[in-house]
């Protein structure tokens, strides 16, 4: 008997080059969660890069007061744990899918701004930062900037988590993540290497069966995730 109850995402939509002025943007929405994610290019790297031959590319991540059922004060003049966690996290996935030497000595800055917030925020912010990179990416070739393609593979994230009834479910809404036995953050390539597990149990453990049950629901979610992301970079 499966321990997946539901390997499919809820509706994923990437709309792209939705801000005029960023080099790559996107409006990624899992369900109703809805985050507006930009690009930025800069002609520079932190001073440990200079000199180097490579750029650098980073992320930010915000959300706005009223993206949950209570106001969030706003993070005006420094960042709290929870979103410095989920802004190393956007960057360490990108990076890990870019070469960064083929950039040259220029920075990318992804800023994630989730408008509303029902839960996968942060494998929201991933999928959709990739679109956005590879936007940004495109434009840097077109305008000759660049020679070569530094990405090597899409990358995504999924959420997943076991309900009380002990079932695997994917792509998590609010609800169900506030009661879920176990929450697990699945970051993964496309051609199905795993670049970060995060992964609690919030209440009951989970044995080594639910954990691979748990990878092969994320492999199977993410598949209609990266097919979004092709569509919406055609």
């Amino acid at each position: 008997m499966s321990l997946i109850e539901r390997d499919t995402p809820r509706k994923i939509s990437f709309t792209p080059s939705i801000n005029p002025y960023a080099a790559g943007s996107v409006m990624a929405e899992f369900g109703n969660t809805k985050v507006h994610i930009t690009a930025v290019i800069e002609e520079s790297v932190p001073p440990f890069l200079k000199g180097k031959q490579q750029g650098w590319v980073t992320a930010e991540y915000s959300m706005l007061p009223s993206a949950t059922h209570t106001r969030g004060k706003r993070e005006r003049n420094s960042v709290g744990g929870r979103t410095m966690e989920i802004q190393r996290l956007i960057g360490r996935s990108l990076r890990s899918i870019i070469d960064l030497k083929k950039i040259g000595e220029r920075s990318l800055t992804i800023d994630c701004d989730v408008l509303v917030a029902d839960g996968g925020t942060r494998t929201t912010s991933i999928s959709g930062a990739y679109v956005a990179l590879a936007l940004a990416v495109k434009k840097l070739m077109g305008d000759g900037i660049i020679t070569e393609n530094p990405l090597r593979e899409p990358v995504a994230a999924i959420s997943i988590g076991i309900n009380n009834n002990g079932k695997i479910i994917a792509d998590l809404n609010y609800n169900e993540d506030s009661t879920c036995d176990t929450d697990m953050n699945i970051v993964m390539t496309k051609n199905g290497r795993f670049i970060e597990i995060q992964g609690t149990a919030e209440k009951e453990p989970f044995n080594r069966e639910q954990l691979n049950a748990i990878l092969d629901c994320a492999n199977n979610a993410l598949k209609s995730v990266f097919d979004a992301q092709d569509l919406a970079l055609q």
